[in-house]
């Protein structure tokens, strides 16, 4: 009786324990577009950061390392945008 008590207890724990464990909602495509768009956001802004606050780098190497990142940040952007 005391083992058929002990079984049942632990059989209703470990189902309960499966029931409570819900998977989290997946994220919409809308949700995830967002989200990547802020990524691509964030690494664009923390390279133009470093670009600009480079010390050795000289004006006109800057003018084109920004403008090699604007034109791979835009190509991003409008893959994401047809997506």
């Amino acid at each position: 009786m005391k083992k058929l008590f002990i079984s049942i207890v632990l059989l209703l724990g470990l189902s309960m324990n499966v029931l409570a464990q819900e998977l989290p909602p997946h994220p919409t495509k809308k949700e995830l577009i967002a989200h990547k768009r802020q990524e691509l956001d964030k690494r664009y802004n923390a390279e133009r950061k470093a670009i600009l606050n480079h010390p050795l780098a000289t004006k006109k190497m800057k003018r084109d390392q920004l403008k090699a990142l604007d034109e791979k940040y835009q190509s991003q952007k409008k893959l994401l945008k047809q997506l």
